[in-house]
């Protein structure tokens, strides 16, 4: 886990895909189009909190 204070910063695509009630898939594509956006640390892909924020606030104004 990757936190500042008591915040998490970084989560796994399992943990992403949990948190968007989605497949693991899913949040594969949704980085392959660059809807979500990612960051790899060697070779381990991590989304930040904050594109998990976009990316819903996107969906959000894109149905209103």
């Amino acid at each position: 886990m990757t936190a500042v204070g008591n915040r998490r910063v970084l989560y796994t695509v399992e943990e992403t895909a949990q948190i968007l009630t989605i497949s693991r898939w899913k949040v594969f594509d949704l980085i392959r189009l660059r809807e979500l956006r990612s960051v790899k640390i060697g070779g381990l892909r991590r989304v930040p909190h904050s594109a998990i924020d976009e990316y819903i606030t996107r969906l959000l104004s894109e149905a209103s």
